[in-house]
């Protein structure tokens, strides 16, 4: 399915070896990691393993960017890290160089926001080790809700709840820099004034 999103395999992306998606140990792996409380916890296990039904392996090699900023074309996947880190970053105004926001492990998910809205990307996903993981396409999806349409829910209500939470995170981030500018600029003002 990642092929024919694509038309053909993306730069970096390396086809992992054919396994029975229902019993390998890669799919073993991911279907853990859906119902792990850092990613989906809403998702019993066997529901889970259906999921991971629909998703394909995937090797994507140290220093691949799969995610990019802005991008607006091939947004509708999003990727479950088995094995490997990510570099999450951003372009932040007035700078030419991208700030790394954080580094991910095994277990997170990238990509889910744009699978669901299909926006552009909101930031850059940079392999910082070879990456061993799990991609669910848009079309998957879809066939997912077509299939077993109460699991397919349940998983995307789970994405909508870790896309809340993110949101959540966000805000409050937001509140204490607003803070801070605020009391930056009264410190300003009291040492020059006016």
């Amino acid at each position: 399915m990642f092929q024919k999103l694509f038309n053909k395999m993306a730069p970096g992306f390396v086809e992992a070896e054919k396994e029975d998606t229902t019993d390998s140990p890669s799919a073993a792996l991911a279907a853990r990691m859906l119902t792990a409380p850092s990613a989906l916890m809403q998702l019993n296990p066997e529901e889970a393993k259906v999921v991971v039904q629909y998703m394909r392996p995937q090797m994507i090699a140290e220093g691949t960017r799969f995610i990019k900023e802005g991008e607006a074309k091939d947004i509708g996947f999003m990727v479950l890290v088995l094995d490997g880190e990510v570099t999450v970053e951003n372009i932040v105004v007035s700078r030419v160089s991208p700030i790394t926001l954080t580094v991910l492990g095994p277990g997170s998910m990238h990509g889910e926001l744009g699978l669901i809205d299909g926006q552009p990307r909101s930031a850059s996903c940079t392999a910082s080790t070879k990456l061993r993981c799990a991609i669910l396409t848009r079309d998957a999806m879809e066939e997912l809700l077509k299939d077993h349409p109460r699991i397919g829910a349940k998983l995307m209500m789970a994405i909508a709840m870790r896309i809340g939470d993110r949101l959540r995170d966000n805000t409050e981030k937001l509140k204490k820099y607003v803070q801070l500018t605020k009391t930056m600029q009264q410190e300003i003002d009291r040492l020059m004034p006016g």
